[in-house]
This record gives structure tokens, C-alpha cells and sequence, in this order.
């Protein structure tokens, strides 16, 4: 029993014209015009495939198959937002590929004990409300629902109103449910697969993620009248945390990685020194003892370089995820189905945060990883060949087959 690749493949492609770039990536914002567009052609696909969808108070949209009993469901899902100029796999391709599982139970006439239900989360990214993974988060009881709907994003704008404006604040409580397991399928977003010519990514967990945000408050002057001896210049003291957060990196070692991704600089004109400056701080690491001991490393750091330049901060750590590690019987289903499909596979950490990380604090989870080309991903130039995305695509289906059960 295998998925049908020419399908899929023409999903794959329609999907990706919503928020298309120039040069051939996504842009799709978390509930943006079009990311209401990508939402609406999904729920078509869903309705047309015969399921029963529901969308809950934070814009998740579910679609329903059946089971032959009345037990918990299999939960299929990922997500249809994109970070800003990035590409057409990451997220799309894990619906497409759950979708692509239940038309593919209809075509091989399969009735499952457990229903089988596709979930599409809203705003997994968090490019623009934070912080990311923020509706399954809710979905999960670890976030507040009322914090979520507060959240705003650079102009201002609530999630909640964002969400009433395209349609999808829906009815259903958005809080914490039955499952069977929950599965999702996601590109890798790093190179270890390619690097080993395997085509899926048996995923055992997900990395602990730290995300902090910084404020610098110098003091704002013109560029040429002012000494160098009197100034008091916020992005000097930005520069030096910026080479600092690197450096955390390397004196810890091991698999610890460190990002500056955001940088915000006012007045960001040519003649006046930068009064006011803004950054993010991303840190990640398979072990939560090796982040315990960074976060300190860094509040050491942003100390010193503004001490340095004469200038005040707000250094808040205002997210922090532990490692993940998945559900040993979930993983278990993806492995058994990895060998059935005939795919090369190994198992394999996330360095990345999905939806899975929240699911797993709730119910059994597990993810199938399929590769990236050259290890890319936020970007337009991100790809999966298709022989890998038929591999991960059938290695879901079968997963989610062996999970359900035959009825």
C-alpha cells in the first residue's frame, strides 16, 4: 500500500502559489490575507476528501475521518504559515502529506478502529505573534488563551482580532483533548540526512529552546558634532552582545547553538547615534542542563557590554521549552513504518521546535522527517526531492495505519 506521488505532487504545487515569491518561495503570515487563502483551500481539500471539520477558538482547523469505534483520534498535523521570503516545505508539506494519508485510507478501502484526523495549527512559526508554536501551546494548557489573543504583532494588531478578521476564531474550546498519538511530518531543516543519502528521519525528540529578548537605552545624538568620549551608543554595546552570544557557543561546545536572528535600531538613520536598540537571543541544546548554564553566560555578557558603553537594558527570558523527548511507541510505529515503505531512514533529534513538542506534553507523539536540500530551510530556496517526499509521505501513512488499527 503506498501514497499516490503524482497527487501529492500536484498538491504540493497548488498549495505553494498561495504567498508565492518572485523567486519561488512563501510568504503566508500567520493569519494574513494569504495565509486565509492557504487555510481555505485546505478546508476545501478537507470537505472534499469527506471530512468533518471544526475549527477552535484559536484557529485550529480539524478534519475528522471516521473510525469504526468510538475512541480517540490518530491527530495528523503541521502547519500552513511561513516566516517571511521562505519556502514551500516546511509546514505545507506536513498537511499535505496527512491529507495525502486519508485520501489514501479511502483509496485502499481501509476502515480504521481509531479515527484519524488532520489538525492545522495557526501561527507555528511565530514571525509575527509570539512566541512561536503559540495555538498548540493553548491547545495544550500551557499558554493562556487570553495571553495568545493579547499577543500582538508589529503594528499592533491583537491575534485575536487578526483571527476574527479572516474567519477562523472558531467555536470549539481550544483546550487540552484525547488522543491516540499525534504524528507530524516536517522536513528535517538541517543536513544530517542528506549528508547520509537517507530519505527519512525517525525523530526521538526535539531540542530544549531558550528565546530572550533585549532592550538597550543609550543616549540618541548627532553623529558629528558629538565626541567619541561622551557618547553612549546602544548599538555599540548590540555589537558586542551579538559577538558575545556567538561566543557562549564556542566556549560551551557540544551541540549548542546561539542566534541573534532580530535586530531593531532607532532612529536607524545615517547622521544620529543609535539611541535605542532591540535584539532576540535564540539558544538551543538536547540538554536542558547545557541552556541552564548559557543563560547565566549571557546575562554576564549583555552586563558587561553596556556597563562598558554607559548604557541601561532589559534583558527578559521570556520563553523557554525543554528538551522533548517522544513517546517510545510512536517512535516505535514510524520505525516499523520506515523499514515497510523501503525507505533509507535513521533516527534523528529536531533541533527545531514544532507543534509535536506542545502535543507531546498532552498525549504520545512523533515525527517523521523528510530531508532538506543542503540543510536549508527559512528560506526560498528550501526543497525535498520528490523520491524523499514519497518515502516520508508513505512512512506517515503507514504509521498512522498501524496506530488506528484495522478495524
Amino acid at each position: 500500500m503506498r501514497i499516490d506521488r503524482r497527487r501529492i505532487e500536484g498538491t504540493i504545487e497548488e498549495l505553494g502559489r498561495i504567498g508565492e515569491t518572485p523567486r519561488g518561495g512563501l510568504t503566508r503570515l500567520a493569519l494574513s490575507d494569504e495565509d486565509k487563502r492557504g487555510r481555505d483551500w485546505m478546508v476545501s481539500r478537507m470537505r472534499e476528501a469527506g471530512l468533518s471539520v471544526s475549527v477552535d477558538q484559536m484557529g485550529n482547523i480539524f478534519g475528522e475521518r471516521a473510525g469504526a469505534e468510538s475512541l480517540p483520534p490518530v491527530l495528523l498535523g503541521s502547519h500552513v504559515d511561513s516566516v517571511p521570503t521562505g519556502g514551500k516545505y516546511d509546514g505545507q508539506l506536513g498537511v499535505l502529506c496527512a491529507l495525502e494519508t486519508l485520501r489514501s485510507l479511502d483509496d485502499h478501502a481501509i476502515r480504521t478502529r481509531h479515527p484519524v484526523t488532520l489538525v492545522i495549527f495557526t501561527n507555528e512559526e511565530g514571525a509575527r505573534f509570539q512566541p512561536a508554536m503559540i495555538a498548540s501551546g493553548v491547545l495544550a494548557g500551557k499558554l493562556a488563551l487570553e495571553d495568545a489573543y493579547n499577543a500582538r504583532d508589529r503594528d499592533g494588531i491583537r491575534l485575536v482580532d487578526a483571527l476574527e478578521r479572516i474567519g477562523y476564531l472558531g467555536p470549539e474550546p481550544c483546550v487540552p483533548r484525547a488522543f491516540r498519538a499525534y504524528l507530524e511530518l516536517h522536513i528535517e531543516q538541517g543536513p544530517r540526512l542528506e549528508e547520509e543519502e537517507l530519505s527519512v528521519g525517525v525523530v526521538e525528540g526535539i531540542v530544549a529552546i531558550s528565546w530572550s529578548r533585549l532592550s538597550i537605552h543609550g543616549v540618541q545624538d548627532h553623529a558629528g558634532p558629538t565626541p567619541m568620549r561622551i557618547r553612549h551608543d546602544a548599538l555599540v554595546a548590540a555589537a558586542e552582545v551579538v559577538t558575545g552570544v556567538r561566543r557562549i557557543a564556542r566556549e560551551l561546545g557540544g551541540d549548542l547553538v546561539t542566534t541573534v536572528g532580530n535586530l531593531g535600531v532607532s532612529p536607524n538613520i545615517v547622521n544620529a547615534i543609535p539611541g535605542r536598540v532591540t535584539l532576540s537571543i535564540d539558544m538551543r541544546d538536547p540538554q536542558d542542563a547545557t541552556l541552564d548554564r548559557a543563560l547565566p553566560l549571557l546575562d554576564a555578557v549583555v552586563q558587561a557590554a553596556c556597563e562598558r558603553e554607559g548604557v541601561s537594558y532589559e534583558l527578559e527570558h521570556y520563553w523557554r521549552v525543554p528538551r522533548t523527548p517522544f513517546d517510545a511507541g510512536v517512535v516505535a510505529a514510524v520505525e516499523r513504518a520506515a523499514k515497510a515503505s523501503g525507505a533509507r531512514w535513521r533516527r534523528i533529534l529536531s533541533g527545531a521546535g514544532h507543534d509535536a513538542q506542545y502535543m507531546a506534553a498532552i498525549g504520545p507523539a512523533g515525527m517523521v522527517f523528510v530531508p532538506s536540500r543542503g540543510g536549508r530551510s527559512h528560506c526560498e530556496e528550501e526543497f525535498t526531492p520528490m523520491d524523499d517526499v514519497e518515502h516520508g509521505a508513505n512512512t506517515l501513512f503507514l504509521a498512522a495505519l498501524d496506530l488506528a488499527g484495522r478495524a
